[in-house]
């Protein structure tokens, strides 16, 4: 176990580049389930949640091999086992995604409860839903799921909600399925994209890619690729975050302009100004956070809601953002129920924020915060509690962080290079 010791209050200045997308590489990952011929992922993040994906593979019979600092070349031809080890699966939610590839691949999948964050309720119905229409019988063996097919056949899905992985694992299904599927109230952020277009790199025939109804041709017959993940527009909105609440400058590179332009509303409504500059998002120093209130003087709401809308990851990033922000605010969590519970910790700091229910909070700004003993819950709530230690006075030092590292790519060692007074130490 490790924990981060951070001396807050300064200002940091440079340029970052973010790494590749977790939300991507880990359906991509499951993906390359769907060929027995090798596939070469570029910018691919070295987090533990992709390393436990990689191992869940390589207790299949799959194999793998780093052959670039963030290139990986998967080759899952041997693929012998049908159940999913208990033990790798309950580290991280991304387990669920094998159970559309399995299912394409063997015909049957025995999937342990997925692990992952303990942020409320994370419902499997809209995954069961939409395999079972295209062919799927689903069991329950104890706690487990098992997912069997002796065919998968191209249908109408109507997801019930605009999930990200159901639609993931429903895409990955309908590519290997026979005949056409059409998958309307589909999850369209830029990670789906990213899934949708490797799998059209494999042979796949994907129509609609980028909107909320898909078309997908099945085939049987997918190949081998090679496929760049894009840059996590998560990490870049947190990084934007910090940089303003420490009144840094900083220059954020190589990002995709398209995915950030409801982050970059937000972040504007809360005082936070940013430009582009070519494909690098600049975020200038010393700017004084005031809060834009809602026309006739109302007090603004910020929600979540499945993309375009501003996302729930970024929504603990925000509140951060908004102790530092002149004026008051509500924040309006209307996805997972236990995201909000982090305040705790940010109230214990000095922040002024009422905790109205598990949905919603009230933020007041601007506090000064106070380093404190943290503990990091999930992996956003943790680079939250980070970007707040960074601004706080005095020091501070946050347990549990591989959270974070589950999520952001040597994080630590961005943020010094940076200027950030942040260590890295054993818990003894």
């Amino acid at each position: 176990m490790e924990k981060f010791i951070i001396e807050g209050g300064h200002k940091l200045s440079g340029s970052v580049t973010p790494g590749g997308s977790k939300n991507e590489a880990l359906p991509v990952l499951a993906a390359t389930l769907l060929t027995d011929e090798p596939v070469t992922l570029h910018n691919v993040p070295r987090i533990r949640d992709v390393l436990v994906m990689l191992d869940v593979m390589g207790d299949l019979g799959g194999t793998h091999e780093w052959i670039g600092d963030n290139v990986v070349r998967i080759h899952n031809k041997n693929i012998k086992k049908t159940d999913l080890p208990v033990e790798l699966c309950s580290k991280v939610r991304a387990s669920i995604l094998f159970a559309g590839a399995m299912l394409a691949r063997k015909g049957r999948c025995k999937l342990p409860p997925p692990g992952g964050d303990v942020i409320g309720r994370r419902r499997l119905d809209s995954h069961i839903l939409a395999l079972q229409a295209l062919g799927a019988d689903i069991n329950i063996d104890g706690k487990q799921f098992v997912f069997e097919a002796k065919n998968l056949v191209g249908s109408e899905i109507f997801m019930d909600e605009a999930s990200v992985t159901a639609t993931e694992n429903a895409i990955m299904a309908a590519a290997a399925s026979k005949g056409t599927t059409v998958i309307r109230n589909a999850a369209c952020e830029p990670h789906v994209q990213g899934l949708c277009n490797m799998l059209v790199s494999m042979g796949a025939r994907i129509q609609g890619i980028g909107t909320n109804i898909l078309h997908i041709e099945g085939s049987k017959s997918l190949w081998g690729c090679e496929h760049k993940i894009g840059p996590d527009y998560l990490e870049v909105g947190s990084l934007a975050g910090l940089a303003a609440v420490t009144g840094s400058e900083i220059t954020i590179k190589d990002v995709v302009p398209d995915d950030l332009r409801m982050i970059r509303f937000v972040f504007d409504r809360l005082g936070v100004k940013t430009e582009f500059r070519g494909n690098d998002l600049f975020v200038p120093g010393d700017q004084e956070l005031v809060v834009r209130k809602d026309f006739n003087n109302a007090i603004p709401k910020i929600d979540d809601a499945p993309w375009p809308a501003f996302p729930t990851d970024l929504m603990s990033i925000a509140i951060t953002v908004a102790t530092q922000s002149q004026g008051t605010v509500l924040f309006f969590e209307k996805m997972f129920e236990g995201r909000m519970f982090f305040v705790d910790s940010l109230i214990a700091m000095g922040a002024q924020i009422v905790f109205c229910d598990p949905h919603r909070v009230v933020v007041v700004g601007k506090s000064q915060l106070f380093g404190g003993t943290l503990e990091s819950p999930d992996v956003r709530a943790g680079m939250s509690l980070l970007i707040a230690a960074l601004c706080a006075k005095g020091t501070s030092t946050i347990y549990n962080i591989h959270q974070i590292d589950r999520g952001y790519e040597r994080i630590d060692e961005k943020l010094r290079a940076l200027g950030a007074k942040i260590t890295r130490e054993a818990v003894k």
